[in-house]
């Protein structure tokens, strides 16, 4: 019975130690504190500038360009094959190269598969387009 009673009041901290414990942990916090003073807009994501109202008599403001701003701008608008030499995830990877592996060529009939009539198909264009006059008339009739 003792023995716990004395290990309990071993184990509670009394002000002092609670205290120095505080103050310890505040001089940590201090040291690993950074004050930032330079703040930025972050460049990928959209700005939304709103115009004034339309009535209000307020002059517009002018605010002078920041080059730097405009640039991580413009760079944030581009296309990824434009910001970077290559792709950051994998999803880019799927299209990332986006010219065709072969010229195209429209001679070549290997890859071309054009339009082309033959005496089955002319007969068959020609019935439907009879067919074709035929209910345009019955609906006008």
């Amino acid at each position: 019975d003792a023995f716990t009673r004395s290990r309990k009041l071993s184990t509670k901290l009394d002000t002092v130690h609670q205290n120095a414990i505080h103050i310890e942990t505040i001089r940590k916090e201090q040291r690993h504190q950074r004050l930032h003073t330079e703040f930025s807009i972050n460049p990928r994501r959209k700005l939304h500038i709103l115009p004034d109202k339309p009535m209000s008599r307020k002059p517009p403001e002018v605010i002078e360009e920041n080059s730097d701003f405009i640039e991580a701008f413009h760079k944030a608008r581009q296309e990824p094959t434009m910001k970077y030499t290559m792709p950051m995830t994998e999803s880019q990877e799927i299209g990332w190269v986006s010219a065709p592996l072969v010229s195209s060529n429209r001679s070549d009939r290997r890859l071309n598969f054009c339009r082309t009539s033959t005496d089955i198909t002319r007969h068959k264009e020609s019935a439907l387009r009879k067919t074709k006059n035929h209910t345009r008339l019955d609906i006008w009739q």
